[in-house]
C-alpha cells in the first residue's frame, strides 16, 4: 500500500487523493520546501506515504504536537498544539488538560490519511506525546536526548550513545537508537506503563547524573546552557518532562539536506554513521531492504519495569 500511495501523489499542482474511505486535497505540490536540494512539498508527502507502514505503529494513539512550515524550511514556522478548526471531521483528537486548566484537543495520527493531512498543512516533522491518549500521564518510553555542546561533534555523540546503550544493557534494559535528524541521537527505552510522567523523569535524571559522574570527560547533564562544559555531549533528561516531545522515528527534519530521524543499530554507531547518511532520498531503499529496525521496540514483552531501573539508579531529587 505504501508504494502505491506514494505513486498516487503527483509532482505538481493540486490533487485530490483517496486514502481508503477518506478524501484529501493536496495543494501546492511543487512548492519548494528545501531550497538547498530542491525537494518539494510533494516529495515530502511521497516520503511519508512510503514510510507510513513503518511509521504509523510508532505514533498510533498518541497526541501530536505540530510544528508547521507552510513555506518550507526557510519560511516562517510555528508550533501548534490545538487541532485547527478546518481539520476533517474524521480526524481523531485527544483532549489533554494542562496546568492552566485549559483543555487542548491534539491531533492523533492513527492512519495514513491523518498522516498525510498533517503533512499537507505543512508539518515537516511529527512530534508525538511520550504516552498514549488513554493515559496521557503514563509514558511507555524513557528517552535520552544526546546533543553536542559547543566543541563536541557527531563522533562524540555516537560515543555517548554507545555508553548509554552499554549502561542500559548492564541494567538489564534494552535501548533503541535513532539519529535525531539534526546533530544528535535519541535513545529510547520501552517501559511498562504504570508510573506517572514525573517518576519517569526522576529515573531519567538519576541515570543521566550517574552517566555524567562515570564519564565526566564525555557527558554532561547540566541543565543551564551557560554552565555546560564545552566539548561534552548533553544527556538531556528534561525531554522526559511533562509536555516535552521528540521528533518521531522516520520524521523528516527541517534542515538542509532533508535528513530523516532514522533507526540505527549499535553496530552502525560503532562503524561511524553520519546524520546525512539518512535522508528523504536514501531512506526508501533502506526501508525496502531492511524493514523497520525499530519494530521490536513495540513488543510488549520487551518493555522494562521502571522500578527496576529506579532500584539500580536511585531516585534523584526534584
Amino acid at each position: 500500500m505504501s508504494a502505491d500511495l506514494a505513486a498516487a501523489i503527483p509532482a505538481v499542482g493540486d490533487h485530490p487523493l483517496e486514502v481508503g474511505d477518506r478524501s484529501l486535497r493536496l495543494t501546492s505540490l511543487d512548492k519548494t520546501f528545501w531550497p538547498d536540494g530542491g525537494w518539494t512539498k510533494g516529495d515530502l508527502l511521497r516520503w511519508y506515504a512510503t514510510a507510513a507502514e513503518a511509521l504509523l505503529p510508532h505514533v498510533v494513539g498518541r497526541p501530536i504536537v505540530m510544528k508547521r512550515y507552510p513555506d518550507g524550511i526557510d519560511g516562517k514556522s510555528f508550533f501548534m498544539k490545538r487541532t485547527p478548526s478546518h481539520a476533517p471531521e474524521w480526524l481523531i483528537t485527544c483532549s489533554i488538560e494542562h496546568a492552566s486548566g485549559s483543555v487542548i484537543d491534539f491531533a492523533v495520527v492513527d492512519d495514513a490519511a491523518a498522516l498525510l493531512w498533517l503533512v499537507q498543512i505543512g508539518c515537516i516533522s511529527l512530534h508525538p506525546w511520550p504516552a498514549r491518549c488513554d493515559a496521557v500521564d503514563r509514558p511507555d518510553f524513557l528517552t535520552f536526548d544526546l546533543d553536542p555542546v559547543e566543541g563536541a561533534d557527531f563522533g562524540d555523540v555516537r560515543e555517548a550513545a554507545l555508553v548509554v546503550g552499554r549502561t542500559l544493557a548492564g541494567l538489564g534494559a534494552e535501548g533503541w537508537a535513532k539519529t535525531s535528524g539534526s546533530r544528535g541521537i535519541h535513545v529510547f527505552v520501552p517501559i511498562q506503563r504504570g508510573p506517572e510522567q514525573k517518576a519517569v523523569w526522576r529515573v531519567a535524571k538519576s541515570l543521566s547524573l550517574s552517566l555524567e559522574a562515570l564519564h565526566p570527560d564525555l557527558l554532561t547533564a547540566v541543565y543551564r546552557k551557560a554552565d555546560r562544559p564545552k566539548g561534552r555531549v548533553l544527556v538531556d533528561y528534561n525531554q522526559n518532562a511533562w509536555g516535552r516531545t521528540l521528533a518521531s522515528v522516520y520524521s523528516v527534519r527541517p534542515r538542509p539536506g532533508a535528513p530523516v530521524s532514522a533507526p540505527v543499530t549499535w553496530e552502525e554507531l560503532e562503524e561511524g554513521i553520519e546524520p546525512l547518511d539518512f535522508t528523504i532520498d536514501s531512506l526508501p531503499a533502506r526501508l525496502e531492504e531492511r524493514g523497520d529496525l525499530w519494530s521490536g521496540l513495540l513488543e510488549e514483552e520487551r518493555r522494562f519495569r521502571l522500578e527496576s531501573l529506579h532500584e539500580e539508579a536511585g531516585a534523584a531529587p526534584d
